[in-house]
Formats: C-alpha cells, structure tokens, sequence
C-alpha cells in the first residue's frame, strides 16, 4: 500500500464516487432524515479543508475539517472504503483534521455520528474525543453520538 493523505478539492470524479459510497452506507445504518451529509459542493466551500487518502493514486478514503464560529471545528465526511480498512488510515486522517485545527487556534473540535458505528467510535476515542451532548445544531435524537475534544491550553 502507498498512501498518501493530502488536503484535496471534492470536487473530483473519484472522491465524489467515494462520496457516494459514504452516502450509502450511511443509508444503510440510519434513516435519512437522521443522516447529516454534507454534498461535495458544500463540502469545497471556503469553510471546509477535505482530506483525501489515495493508494496508488486512487481515493480510498477522505475526513473534513468544517470550520464553525467560536472558535469550533467540525469532523465531517470521515470513510474508509471496505478495501482499505483495519490500516488505521481514519485515525491518520483525523491526525490531521486535528493538527489543522490547532494551527489554525480553534478551540475545539466536535463530531456527530450514527448510533451503528462503533469502528468510528474507537477511532474518535483513541484519538482522545470524549462523549459529550448535543453538539452545534444537531438534534439529540438517539440516532447520533456525539464527541468533542477541546484543544486549547
């Protein structure tokens, strides 16, 4: 395996069908009214930093750094495809989402996820996220789990 992790546009052939694959197995696990996906137009505005890991050149998996007032940041679109899992390549990512947010002083960083994903969970807690409440807008339905970690001080 070669990877490489690189800040990258969404706005690609291969991480939009990358993209897909994330929307549905999202869709597999929680009802759509529960799933908070952000398109890949959304995804390349101003206030989003889209990381994309690529073997051999292919995107295999990708992780988002949504910037938020006060000082938050948002984890956003994190998957690994099937392919490439058990390579600690979505811990990797967040490495980075988190060395972003502290370059750039956010605060804090928080995340939303499904209720049926606990190989996100253990990769959220080894990187030192703790549950929390409700975080930004999101509902407090018993679909999401929420995590955030602060980083200042």
């Amino acid at each position: 395996m070669s990877l490489a992790i690189e800040i990258e546009t969404p706005l690609q052939d291969d991480v939009r069908v990358l993209v897909a694959e994330l929307n549905a197995t999202l869709a597999e696990l929680t009802p759509p009214e529960f799933c908070h996906h952000l398109t890949v137009e959304q995804m390349a505005d101003d206030a989003t930093t889209v990381f994309i890991a690529c073997d051999g050149g292919q995107a295999v998996a990708c992780g988002a750094l949504k910037r938020h007032a006060g000082g938050i940041g948002e984890v956003k679109r994190m998957y690994t495809r099937p392919s490439h899992r058990g390579h600690k390549i979505g811990a990797r990512i967040v490495e980075r989402i988190e060395a972003l947010a502290r370059a750039e002083g956010l605060a804090r960083l928080v995340l939303e996820t499904g209720d049926r994903h606990p190989a996100a969970w253990t990769v959220y807690e080894r990187a030192g996220f703790t549950r929390c409440g409700p975080v930004l807008d999101y509902p407090d339905v018993s679909w999401s789990v929420f995590y955030e970690k602060p980083l200042a001080g």
